[in-house]
C-alpha cells in the first residue's frame, strides 16, 4: 500500500464514496434527518434576526447572483460556495446548533451547508444529502476525537479546522469525484483551515463564521481538486499537518487511524446532542440545575441571592474566563458565552430564547445577580465526554441548596424526543415562513426522498 492510499484522507475519501444508504442503520438514518432538519430550522431562525438579516443583505449585495443554491431565509439563488458560506454562518450564529461532546464539534453547521449547496447545484436527492450527512458526522467526530480538546487548548475551533477538510470531502463526493480527487480536495482544504478563539477577548461575533468559512473552503477545495490541483493526503496526520500545527499533537494521527477502523461498526452520530437554548452548550446543564434550584427556593418562599458554579477546565476557557468579564457581558453575543449571566437569567425565570439572546439590551436584574455568582474548578466533571453541572445557590436566609446534573439533555445518555426537536424546528422555521409551510417542510425532511424547496413563500 502506498503512503497516499494509507493516509487518513484517502481512507476518508473511500468511505465517502463507498458507504451506501442501505448500509446505514435505520435509527442512524432517522437521526441524520433530524439533524438536517434542526440545522435548517436554526438557519431559518437566524435569517429573521434583524442584525443577521442586515448582515446577509449587505453580504449578498457583494456576491454574484446566479447558480442554483439556496440561502436559508432568502429567495436568492446563488452559487454553491456562497450558499455554503452564508448558511454555515447563519446556522452557527445563534449558538443553537448541535454538538458532539467528546470531539467538541458543531457538526451540522459545517456538514449540512456544503452538502446542501452542492446537492442543489447538482440536482441530488434528499436521500443523497442524508447519506453524505451521515458520512460527514462519522468523519468529523473521529477527526475531533483523535485529539479531543487539543485544538481548543491551542486556541482553535476543531469545527472549523477539521471541518474544512471534511467539508471538502463531502463537496467533492457530492460532485461525483473519484477517491483520489476527493483525497486531494481534503489536502487542499488543509491550507485553508482556520478559526481562532480570540473572539472571546471582546465578544466579537466572528465565531459564527467558523463553520461557514470551513464549508466555503470545502466547496472551493473540491472545485480546485476537480480542476487538477493536488493536495497532500497526509493533511491531517503529516509532519506539518493539521494535528501537528493546530493541535500540537503528533500522535493524533495514530489515534485517527484507530478511529477510522471503527467506521460502519460504531455510528457516532448516535452520540450527537441537540441544543435547546441559544447559548454555549457548556452552559446548558447549568440552566437545568438552576431551574431545579429555582423551583426548590420558590417552594420554600425564599429568594436566591447568590450562586456558586463548579466548572470543568476545558469548558471554563470559553464560559468562565476571565470571570469578572463573564459577570458583565458587553452585549447579547458576549452573553451567549457567559455562564454567570445565563445562570442568573434561569434563576430569575427569565427567557433564554433567540429574541433575548440576539436583541439587546441585557437584563439589568440578571446582571446584578451575576455579580453575586462565583466559580471554582471542577476536576471530576467527566468533561468532555460529559457536559455536566454542579451548582449551589445561597438563599436570603443564608441557607444553601445544591443541584448536580451529570449530563446535558439532548445527549445520547439523555436523548431528546422527536417531539422536542419538532417543537424547536417549528418555532425556528416559523420565524421565517408561514407555520403551515414550516410543518410541510418538516414532514418532507423527515420522510421524503426528494429534496424540498427551502425558499419561504
Amino acid at each position: 500500500m502506498s503512503i497516499e492510499t494509507s493516509a487518513a484522507a484517502w481512507r476518508m475519501a473511500q468511505f465517502a464514496r463507498g458507504l451506501t444508504l442501505q448500509a446505514i442503520p435505520n435509527d442512524v438514518q432517522r437521526l441524520g434527518r433530524l439533524h438536517i432538519a434542526d440545522a435548517i430550522g436554526v438557519g431559518l431562525a437566524a435569517s429573521h434576526v434583524p442584525s443577521h438579516r442586515t448582515f446577509m443583505t449587505k453580504l449578498l449585495a457583494q456576491c454574484p447572483l446566479g447558480g442554483k443554491s439556496t440561502i436559508l431565509g432568502a429567495k436568492n439563488s446563488v452559487f454553491a460556495d456562497t450558499a455554503a458560506l452564508v448558511n454555515g454562518t447563519s446556522i452557527h450564529s445563534l449558538e443553537f446548533d448541535d454538538t458532539h461532546m467528546r470531539s467538541i464539534v458543531h457538526g451540522s453547521a459545517v456538514i449540512v451547508p456544503p452538502i446542501l449547496a452542492v446537492a442543489q447545484e447538482q440536482g441530488l436527492s434528499l436521500s443523497e444529502v442524508l447519506r453524505l450527512t451521515v458520512v460527514g458526522w462519522e468523519l468529523l467526530v473521529r477527526v475531533g476525537q483523535a485529539a479531543a480538546g487539543a485544538f481548543q487548548r491551542r486556541g482553535f475551533q476543531v469545527t472549523s479546522v477539521g471541518g474544512a477538510v471534511v467539508a471538502a470531502i463531502l463537496a467533492a463526493a457530492a460532485r461525483g469525484a473519484d477517491v483520489q480527487t476527493i483525497a486531494r480536495a481534503a489536502g487542499i482544504a488543509g491550507s485553508q483551515a482556520s478559526g481562532i478563539f480570540e473572539f472571546l477577548s471582546d465578544g466579537s461575533n466572528v465565531k459564527a463564521l467558523h463553520p461557514g468559512w470551513a464549508a466555503h473552503a470545502g466547496v472551493w477545495a473540491a472545485s480546485l481538486a476537480m480542476a487538477g490541483m493536488t493536495g497532500p493526503a497526509s493533511v491531517l496526520e503529516g509532519k506539518h499537518g493539521i494535528y501537528a500545527t493546530y493541535a500540537d499533537d503528533r500522535s493524533a494521527g495514530g489515534r485517527l487511524a484507530n478511529e477510522l477502523d471503527s467506521l460502519e461498526r460504531t455510528w457516532v452520530l448516535r452520540e450527537a446532542a441537540f441544543k435547546f437554548y441559544p447559548c454555549c452548550h457548556y452552559i446548558h446543564p447549568y440552566l437545568e440545575a438552576a431551574g431545579q434550584l429555582r423551583e426548590q427556593a420558590a417552594g420554600m418562599g425564599l429568594r436566591i441571592v447568590g450562586a456558586h458554579c463548579l466548572v470543568a477546565a476545558g469548558a471554563g476557557l470559553v464560559i468562565a474566563q476571565p470571570w469578572e468579564s463573564k459577570q458583565a457581558p458587553r452585549d447579547t453575543n458576549d452573553a451567549k458565552y457567559s455562564l454567570p449571566y445565563c445562570v442568573a437569567l434561569s434563576l430569575l425565570n427569565l427567557p433564554i430564547d433567540v429574541e433575548t439572546m440576539t436583541t439587546g439590551p441585557l437584563n439589568e436584574q440578571a446582571l446584578k445577580l451575576a455579580a453575586h455568582i462565583s466559580a471554582a474548578p471542577w476536576d471530576e466533571s467527566g468533561f468532555p465526554e460529559c457536559f455536566g453541572a454542579d451548582l449551589s445557590v445561597t438563599l436570603e436566609n443564608g441557607a444553601t441548596l445544591r443541584a448536580n446534573v451529570p449530563q446535558v439533555i439532548g445527549s445520547a445518555q439523555r436523548p431528546a424526543s422527536v417531539e422536542h426537536v419538532l417543537e424547536k424546528f417549528l418555532k425556528n422555521a416559523g420565524a421565517a415562513m408561514p407555520a403551515l409551510q414550516a410543518r410541510t417542510l418538516w414532514d418532507a425532511l423527515l420522510n421524503d426522498d426528494a429534496l424540498p424547496s427551502l425558499i419561504p413563500s
